[in-house]
């Protein structure tokens, strides 16, 4: 029997053009309605193959991401994967589920990221007057409030996951030194179940939320900044080196970027504390 073959949707995040093969007609389909708007016809960088099964999986229970020889190996009760970054090609052993081919692409680009200098960020953000703002906190600190509170002339990057990369352009008037730390629309939605624009902004600060009875944004310490970024990173693999190179950025990105504790009380007029707001990066 001769096998179907197989039909390819490029998806374009962060900038990281990644193509995924399925022999499935209506699992392409659910792809391109999925990551409509992250199509991409750029050539891709990797290659994921998708082979969907109806049957429960030999493995349960949480994420697990660890390498086997040269490869990675991702494992949940809904999937089943091996991605191998010399190649960058991996294949993909799951049921028809958005929710499991979001999470396999989550993991894939958090592992490319942390080689790269960047992260994924569990964090809302936004970009106002052509910079970027992230906004991140334990669950109900304000992530999606936000959002929904932000003005119409506000763009969504995302009100669930943030994807950071640090700069790979020449200096510009918008980065002098042509160092600094750019976030990128994703489609990963949270609560309000919408993706984020396709397109990116140099970062201009990180909030880390708490609400209050009023707004107000006070500094925070370097250290404080560092474990607060370290807690709020997606990352699941067990691998020390990849671990240190990850601590190594995230206290790079404190040393560039503003980190404040923005309190808030939950009406639109925190966002004139965003469009004032012209911080450095400096912490005590």
């Amino acid at each position: 029997m001769i096998a179907a073959p197989r039909k390819i949707a490029c998806v374009e995040i962060g900038g990281i053009p990644i193509a995924l093969s399925t022999c499935d007609e209506g699992f392409l389909d659910l792809l391109r309605q999925r990551y409509d708007g992250f199509l991409s016809s750029s050539r891709p960088q990797f290659e994921l193959e998708f082979d969907l099964t109806s049957t429960a999986l030999a493995f349960d229970g949480d994420v697990r991401v660890r390498r086997e020889g040269d490869e990675w190996l991702l494992q949940r009760g809904d999937f089943h994967a091996r991605w191998d970054p010399r190649t960058g090609r991996g294949s993909v052993r799951q049921d028809a589920n958005p929710y499991s081919l979001d999470s396999v692409l989550r993991i894939v680009h958090s592992l490319i990221l942390a080689e790269r200098g960047g992260f994924l960020l569990h964090s809302a953000s936004a970009i106002c007057d052509g910079r970027a703002y992230l906004f991140s906190g334990v669950s109900g600190a304000g992530k999606t409030t936000m959002t929904r509170l932000a003005p119409a002339d506000i763009t969504l990057l995302t009100d669930e996951i943030s994807y950071v990369r640090p700069n790979d352009v020449r200096p510009s008037n918008d980065c002098p030194s042509g160092h600094g730390y750019h976030a990128f629309g994703t489609p990963f939605s949270g609560e309000l179940a919408k993706a984020g624009e396709n397109c990116a902004a140099p970062i201009s600060a990180l909030f880390f939320l708490e609400q209050g009875p009023e707004n107000r944004v006070d500094e925070l310490p370097s250290a404080d900044a560092v474990r607060r970024l370290m807690r709020n990173i997606l990352f699941f693999a067990e691998d020390k080196g990849l671990v240190d190179k990850l601590f190594a950025t995230a206290c790079d990105f404190v040393a560039r970027v503003p980190i404040r504790r923005l309190t808030f009380y939950p009406d639109s007029r925190v966002w004139d504390e965003i469009r004032n707001f012209h911080g450095v990066p400096e912490h005590a």
